[in-house]
């Protein structure tokens, strides 16, 4: 029988691999359809361009960390949390993974052709105010908020806890970056919004 362990190295490689693969044809199916990019950096060098870049770059290297978890005993060098490291927070952390790709699949849904990551340059986007976004105005940021827990405890370590730190503090800042383009683009809509509805929960 596999052990927590053992199960948990398997479902991170396998999980983010698949991750990785599913946004990919996402955003190739999307911009097939509609002839457009749902990726958008912003200006080149400008905040939310270094926040994409770190952002994937943490991406990255996550997962190849635990594909190469896997087959290699590296965690002494990911500065493994020994007394964190029990079956219980283990699969506790594989239970949020797997609600955080519920919840970003059922936002990306949700929102279709909408969907960009990023700031949409279009200034006729659309605000979206129901379904998801009429308990929260970030959602989707929420799911990968929910993740990044989820991986922390699923492999908790120095290096996902810095996962966990940087990528929060990216995803406060891109959220405060993205409102502020809402804000300028729709108005008193998003104002009314705003009141309405609050920016987490």
């Amino acid at each position: 029988m596999m052990d927590a362990d053992t199960f948990t190295r398997a479902f991170l490689g396998t999980y983010f691999l698949l991750i990785g693969l599913h946004y990919t044809s996402t955003s190739l199916g999307l911009s097939s359809r509609t002839g457009i990019s749902h990726i958008h950096y912003g200006a080149r060098f400008s905040a939310t361009w270094w926040y994409r870049h770190l952002f994937n770059l943490f991406r990255a290297s996550i997962l190849g960390i635990c594909l190469a978890r896997i087959a290699f005993p590296i965690d002494p060098w990911l500065g493994v949390f020994t007394p964190l490291y029990q079956p219980a927070v283990l699969l506790t952390g594989v239970v949020l993974l797997l609600v955080s790709f519920c919840v970003i699949d059922y936002v990306h849904a949700y929102m279709h052709q909408d969907w960009r990551t990023g700031i949409n340059p279009d200034s006729n986007s659309t605000l979206l105010t129901e379904g998801p976004f009429g308990w929260s105005r970030n959602p989707l940021f929420i799911g990968i908020l929910t993740g990044q827990i989820g991986l922390f405890l699923a492999l908790p370590s120095w290096f996902t806890l810095v996962c966990l730190i940087v990528g929060t503090l990216v995803i406060i800042l891109q959220a405060r970056a993205e409102e502020r383009t809402l804000r300028q683009r729709h108005g008193d809509s998003y104002t009314h919004y705003a009141r309405r509805v609050r920016r987490w929960f």
